[in-house]
């Protein structure tokens, strides 16, 4: 196993890091959870735009009412 991981540039941590993570998964457990993270990422981004846009869009309806 010392083999693999030093030809793989993998580093002992990161391989019992990974197998208690993904170690009873399979593989389309494994791709559903990557697809997933890439959808949270992407709804964090989305949300982390609005949350800026918001008081600015209400700060300037604001200055329109008055």
């Amino acid at each position: 196993m010392a083999d693999l991981l030093r030809k793989h540039g993998i580093s002992k941590a990161t391989f019992f890091k990974w197998r208690s993570k993904y170690g009873g998964a399979s593989v389309s457990d494994v791709t559903r959870l990557r697809e997933l993270e890439v959808e949270n990422a992407k709804l964090k981004r989305m949300y982390a735009h609005l949350a800026l846009e918001n008081p600015a869009i209400k700060a300037d309806v604001l200055n329109r009412k008055l």
